[in-house]
């Protein structure tokens, strides 16, 4: 690219071609539409712009038929090798894949070659990880082990705590969910309008009453809000979500204010009786005690539980979380399962025993001082693509403490898919992860002010301040 700036590199040797922020067309103003009414075309209540959502493709088209093997098989080996070109292609696509992933929050970077050995086996730890059930094909050794380390991560003491490895993220809401239904049977739940989808599924499915609390433009809870439909419902006891998660504010990487909801739930007038709080950290929750100035999830304070994903920051090839909450709130779930010879208080029945070992291996090999390392080179380069995509002319919004970029989102779908984006009405975001680096986001960089050049040439590129606000908007009514 005409203009580009080259950078050096770590090798002395080497140089990178960096993106040239000043390839930006002029802009037009956008025109201001209104409708019949007066009110903005195409805006919902929040204030937001309405669009359609636009759905993948149909997997039908694409999906690998299962078919019966011919009679001679065994002799021609004609089904193997069929397999094995399948297979094959089927890794150069994820390789591929995995070289334009930026939009959502996994670390690619992990290497489990030394667990190949195990997977001969069907580890299974179905039921209670602290009980061994009459299936002696498990892992709870290594499980509990895990289970332990973020106990002392989240300072809660062994005998006081009950958890598990969940299958995913979601699991872990719905398992302190059903716990704080559990605890409070009339109790009526409170999530910020940007919690995770999750959230609300688990409403519906145990039938709570569910308020949405409004959020502020960073995408965190609005306290003031939240005091006002708690006292609106103060003869109920409260139930809440609190995200911890820099995607969980689902695209802009807020992080709600667990002190600041506790002395929303105490100048109320709630008793710490009259409340559950759990905490979804799906990313952040792992990340959060590693950052600087970030609030402190603990025990010590009156939270119910935390979940967080396994497959997130740590980086796993299967999803996979973890799920802790308070011993003396887990009874209530709990019960005896004569045909396991165990307990059993977790969502699913069988439970992989496989995501376990992988955590406990990922854990003993970087420990705490290998992950604060990793948090501390997200935030860093997470700042570096901000500051670019701001010196090339287009919005962006990084949230303190967070790894989550949100700017204008690619005009171009299939723009779109080839990084593939998490995006959501006018705005996209990069989850900036440890497998994302300097060279990755330039990269990207480089394609998108290229594209951009030609998408807005008859044009102006939307206005996104109502997203994420004027001082972070780039758009000609705003720079």
């Amino acid at each position: 690219m005409a203009g580009a700036v080259e950078i050096k590199t770590a090798s002395p040797n080497v140089t990178r071609r960096n993106f040239d922020p000043t390839a930006v067309v002029p802009e037009p103003l956008p025109p201001v539409v209104t409708a019949a009414n007066g009110e903005d075309a195409g805006v919902d209540k929040l204030g937001k712009e309405s669009r359609e959502i636009v759905l993948g493709k149909n997997v039908h088209t694409t999906c690998f038929a299962v078919t019966e093997p011919e009679a001679n098989d065994e002799f021609t080996g004609d089904k193997e090798a069929y397999m094995a070109g399948v297979l094959a292609r089927y890794r150069k696509s994820l390789l591929e894949r995995t070289k334009h992933h930026l939009g959502y929050p996994y670390n690619l970077d992990f290497d489990y070659g030394a667990l190949a050995q195990l997977q001969h086996f069907s580890i299974n730890n179905l039921g209670d990880p602290f009980i061994e059930s009459n299936y002696g094909v498990h892992s709870r050794q290594f499980e509990v082990g895990v289970l332990d380390w973020f106990a002392r991560l989240w300072e809660i003491e062994k005998n006081d705590y009950w958890g598990y490895i969940t299958n995913c993220g979601t699991e872990g809401n719905l398992h302190g969910i059903l716990v704080g239904r559990e605890v409070f049977p009339d109790g009526i739940l409170y999530a910020s309008r940007e919690s995770h989808y999750s959230v609300f599924k688990a409403a519906r499915m145990y039938r709570m009453e569910c308020v949405k609390v409004d959020t502020l433009i960073s995408g965190e809870i609005d306290c003031a809000d939240f005091r006002a439909k708690l006292l609106a419902n103060k003869g109920k006891p409260a139930i809440i979500n609190i995200t911890l998660f820099t995607v969980g504010t689902t695209v802009k990487g807020a992080v709600d204010d667990l002190d600041l909801v506790i002395q929303t739930l105490e100048g109320c007038g709630f008793s710490r009786d009259g409340f559950y709080i759990h905490c979804d950290g799906a990313l952040f929750g792992l990340m959060m005690p590693f950052v600087k100035r970030a609030p402190k999830v603990s025990f010590k304070k009156p939270i119910g539980s935390v979940s967080v994903s396994g497959h997130k920051f740590v980086g796993c090839p299967m999803p996979c979380g973890v799920q802790i909450t308070r011993m003396e709130h887990v009874n209530a779930l709990s019960s005896n399962v004569e045909y396991l010879a165990s307990r059993d208080a977790t969502i699913m029945g069988s439970r992989n025993g496989h995501a376990p070992i992988f955590l406990w291996y990922t854990l003993n090999r970087k420990g705490y001082n290998g992950f604060a390392k990793e948090v501390q080179k997200c935030l860093r380069n997470a700042h570096y693509l901000k500051d670019q995509l701001r010196a090339a002319g287009i919005g962006a919004m990084l949230n303190e403490l967070s790894s989550t970029v949100v700017f204008e989102r690619p005009r171009d779908e299939d723009f779109v898919r080839r990084w593939q984006l998490a995006c959501e009405g006018n705005i996209a975001h990069v989850v900036v992860m440890p497998s994302v680096s300097i060279e990755k986001l330039d990269v990207f960089l480089n394609e998108l002010v290229k594209n951009r050049s030609t998408w807005y040439q008859e044009q102006p590129p939307p206005c996104i301040a109502a997203d994420i606000g004027k001082e972070n908007c780039a758009c000609p009514l705003h720079k």
